[in-house]
């Protein structure tokens, strides 16, 4: 298994997907992901609640040590803005790193944070308040390999392409080990001109939601060695849910979507169910009763 640094200095662009639990983590690794994000707005929508704080820390960190635990790739985890000020980002660097994931990222908007895609509630947080946090990360972590990923709201609050860069030369010297450049335009243009801009050394990261049409080859080119496809597998999950549910519900009977959705075979598969089987199986063999 790469480790997550190796990752952001590879010869191409990694590959991310957001999950929201150990078997969309499954499901990402088994399709062939770099890595997995364990997305803020995907766990706190799976439990239909605002992706606003609402969620706690140790909320967050159980649905976080559970994806861990079901895949053998790289976790990096959406921290928001780190769950409060200085001392709350320590706390969660500790826990965090307790359960093994391999980075964190946070985000420099205010505690409570606000979905970036929320119009007109974006407050940034200070720069040196949050160079102070990315520091305290790196003071804290024990696991040399342990990566902070500092994510910069300046596009998205709308303090512009400027301040953005100011930001980024500042969050490198604080230790941040990756940036990521958040934009929610409707192309790549502006973040091709934040990467062109930036001068640092630190690999950037991507999130294109809203700019769905990249060309990896292109960004790799442009300093971009990211990319984290961050909510669209819980967006088919809806959907595809929401077709199955309202077909049973107008027929009465499942043979109208038996054809669309996973045979039971598959579910037991992914839940361990057979290796568990074959594992009390093996257990079960060595014993003897003549031995006893």
């Amino acid at each position: 298994m790469k480790k997550f640094k190796e990752l952001l200095n590879g010869n191409k662009v990694a590959k991310v997907m957001g999950v929201h639990n150990g078997l969309t983590a499954k499901l990402a690794e088994e399709a062939g992901y770099d890595a997995v994000w364990a997305s803020g707005l995907e766990i706190s929508a799976s439990q239909a609640v605002p992706d606003a704080n609402i969620l706690t820390m140790s909320e967050n960190l159980q649905v976080v040590e559970n994806i861990r635990e079901s895949t053998k790739i790289p976790v990096l985890c959406d921290c928001d803005s780190g769950y409060g000020g200085l001392n709350n980002t320590v706390r969660m660097v500790e826990k965090y790193e307790s359960v093994g994931v391999d980075a964190i990222c946070i985000e420099d908007k205010l505690f409570p944070k606000m979905n970036s895609f929320i119009e007109n509630n974006q407050v940034l947080a200070d720069r040196i308040d949050f160079c102070e946090k990315i520091r305290s990360i790196k003071i804290t972590q024990e696991n040399p390999d342990f990566c902070a990923v500092a994510r910069i709201e300046s596009l998205i609050a709308g303090e512009g392409m400027e301040k953005a860069l100011e930001r980024a030369e500042l969050y490198e010297k604080a230790g941040a080990d990756a940036l990521l450049i958040h934009s929610k335009a409707t192309d790549a243009k502006e973040i091709k001109e934040f990467a062109k801009g930036y001068i640092g050394k630190l690999p950037l990261i991507i999130v294109p939601t809203t700019y769905p049409d990249i060309d990896l080859n292109e960004l790799y080119k442009l300093g971009i060695r990211m990319v984290i496809f961050a909510n669209q597998g819980l967006r088919s999950a809806v959907n595809s849910i929401k077709a199955t549910f309202d077909k049973i519900i107008e027929f009465e009977k499942t043979t109208v979507v038996e054809d669309e959705i996973a045979p039971m075979s598959e579910i037991f598969r992914l839940q361990g169910m057979y290796d568990m089987l074959e594992n009390e199986r093996k257990i079960k063999n060595t014993i003897s009763k003549e031995d006893f």
